[in-house]
């Protein structure tokens, strides 16, 4: 048997109406980003292999696809955004002015074994502000994070949030080597998928003493809201976001080690599929990584999800579609007046489709634009031209109407 003709496992196809709804939310995110002057950044899919080895763990490292090109050099496809931005602050930090805050839409590459929601190709959807420890940065980034889900119509959102400083302290005060602190993390993190005698379990596999275990989820189920977590949501209200989409959660641990202060997840309470996001403060990464000693703020927008949920909510438009109109050709000696129609409405920033075969049948052309989901038709016969007026059908109700050309735009528009 030959190659087969389908994707690799893992890897996804978009056609037609799906790939219209991913358009359309990645339009609505950065219409948000750039409404809140965040600039965007695009970096090659391949990075030299030696960049990104040794950064995410000896577990994330058999996950990255690395082979070595017709130069004979190592390379790698992006992994995550995390590295190459980190590379972009090194190679141009004199050029960017700080604090630098940036956007990233991308695709990123993983040889993780695929599952439901998980995949191999993939777009991360990153927003960092690199370059100050002011938190009006952490409050402006859970503003930006809240404005999309407004813009998109998801209401619901509520956000989790934490002080990972907080929580690394508490963890020490309760009897927890210094040496097994993000281990310990990693496993409180799960606290919202497990239960908490699973999660004592898992501690308890991991050296950590029954007693201490039980001590430590009692002492952060009874923690307070630190000081400065307070200011950050303070703050992120006076710059409109509600009150009460905020849940201080204790037991938030946003399983990364890199974090040092305010984190946070976003859930939509309808969604079942788990968290839409989340981020918060890295001040130490870029040094980590690229010897860039420079503070940070960002968060990851979990792009799937969030348009599964906008899907199941109803908010993607239910009309995605190209064009919103066909402009059909009667017959092959009124091509040019259809052109001429097509052009008149395309200059009026009407998304317009010309059907190619003056051959085809009408029937065959409506059957088209049926297939298509387009809305209206417009159909110029020689009973039109004379008059000097078009024929716009709309496909859904079965309407039509014989009016000037000039007329049929805010009949589509206004649809």
């Amino acid at each position: 048997m030959g190659d087969q003709i389908q994707t690799l496992k893992g890897f996804r196809d978009f056609v037609g109406s799906q790939a219209r709804k991913r358009k359309w939310l990645i339009k609505k995110i950065e219409t948000v980003f750039e409404r809140f002057g965040y600039e965007p950044l695009e970096t090659p899919a391949l990075e030299y292999e030696s960049l990104l080895l040794g950064k995410y763990g000896t577990e994330a490292d058999k996950l990255i696809y690395g082979f070595e090109d017709r130069g004979g050099r190592r390379v790698a496809l992006r992994y995550d955004q995390t590295i190459p931005t980190a590379r972009v602050i090194s190679e141009y930090q004199n050029q960017l002015a700080l604090p630098y805050k940036r956007y990233q839409m991308q695709q990123v590459w993983r040889a993780d074994k695929p599952q439901k929601g998980r995949y191999r190709e993939f777009l991360q959807c990153d927003a960092d502000i690199i370059g100050t420890t002011a938190i009006s940065a952490e409050a402006e980034i859970l503003t930006l994070y809240a404005a999309i889900y407004t813009e998109i119509g998801l209401d619901s959102l509520k956000i989790k949030v934490n002080d990972r400083e907080d929580l690394i302290k508490t963890l020490e005060t309760t009897g927890i080597p210094l040496d097994k602190i993000f281990t310990v993390i990693q496993t409180i993190d799960k606290l919202d998928k497990k239960s908490k005698d699973e999660v004592r379990d898992e501690l308890g596999q991991k050296g950590i003493e029954s007693e201490v275990a039980k001590s430590l989820l009692s002492t952060l189920e009874s923690q307070k809201v630190s000081e400065k977590l307070q200011k950050i949501i303070s703050l992120a209200e006076s710059m409109g976001v509600k009150k009460e989409i905020f849940t201080f959660s204790p037991t938030l641990a946003r399983g990364l080690d890199y974090y040092t202060g305010m984190i946070f997840e976003g859930f939509i309470p309808e969604y079942k599929g788990g968290s839409v996001g989340g981020g918060g403060r890295y001040d130490k990464l870029l040094k980590q990584l690229v010897e860039v000693e420079l503070p940070a703020v960002g968060f990851g927008l979990g792009f799937d999800r969030t348009l599964e949920a906008a899907e199941q909510l109803d908010k993607v438009p239910s009309l995605v579609t190209t064009a919103l109109v066909l402009v059909t050709v009667f017959s092959p000696e009124l091509t040019d007046k259809s052109i001429e129609v097509a052009n008149y409405l395309r200059y009026n920033k009407v998304p317009t489709e010309i059907y190619l075969d003056s051959e085809k049948k009408l029937d065959r052309q409506l059957k088209y634009a049926n297939k298509k989901d387009i809305p209206f038709v417009i159909i110029i016969g020689p009973e039109e031209v004379g008059k000097n007026i078009v024929k716009l059908k709309d496909m859904r109700s079965g309407d039509q109407k014989s009016i000037e050309l000039s007329e049929c735009i805010s009949s589509i528009l206004s649809r």
